[in-house]
């Protein structure tokens, strides 16, 4: 024969009993929602399961749901669903996007890369010019200079020419001169 219980011994039978229904049914309503692949939230388990807020939070009912978050946070369908990831024809797109973004850079800047080089070529040119008729006018100043100097010291040569000419003619009459004297003092009788 059974004891007979305290009404408060049955009362706290029951609602032990009727806590472990609830979170019997709050952790398969979280399986649920994961399998589905629904947004699993605190106040969301507690609507679909018909419990309290406070039970969702309580210890032992808040680890799985708290599991239960962390697993769909790293799932890729979930991201899906909620935005967070790129379908695959969008990253298509994209990709396409950016090799037609890619070919009209790389035309840009070729178009730019031969402007420059035709605008320094013509600076050089330009430069080159101006340089080269600097230098040409000085070689011509330099070289009208040395067309100077050198009448100059071509008439100077003739004149030393000349001169030397004379003192060789000179030279040549004073030794002739000096040999008839050398001659008549020699012959003269005694």
């Amino acid at each position: 024969m059974s004891a007979k219980r305290k009404p408060s011994e049955v009362l706290a039978e029951s609602r032990r009993r009727d806590s472990r229904t609830k979170r019997a049914k709050v952790l398969a309503v979280v399986d649920e929602m994961v399998g589905r692949g629904d947004a699993v939230t605190f106040a969301t388990v507690a609507r679909t399961a018909g419990v309290s807020n406070w039970l969702v939070y309580a210890e032992g009912v808040r680890e799985h749901i708290e599991s239960a978050r962390k697993k769909q946070a790293g799932d890729p369908q979930r991201k899906a669903q909620a935005g967070l990831s790129a379908s695959t024809a969008s990253l298509q797109t994209d990709l396409e996007l950016s090799k037609q973004q890619m070919t009209a850079l790389r035309a840009e800047r070729d178009q730019l890369k031969a402007a420059l080089q035709r605008q320094l070529g013509q600076q050089l040119d330009q430069v080159g010019a101006a340089d080269l008729v600097a230098r040409v006018d000085e070689l011509i100043r330099q070289n009208n200079a040395l067309i100077g100097e050198r009448d100059t010291l071509v008439q100077e040569k003739a004149e030393l020419e000349e001169r030397l000419a004379e003192a060789d003619e000179d030279l040549a009459a004073a030794r002739s001169s000096l040999r008839r004297m050398i001659r008549s003092e020699n012959t003269v009788p005694e």
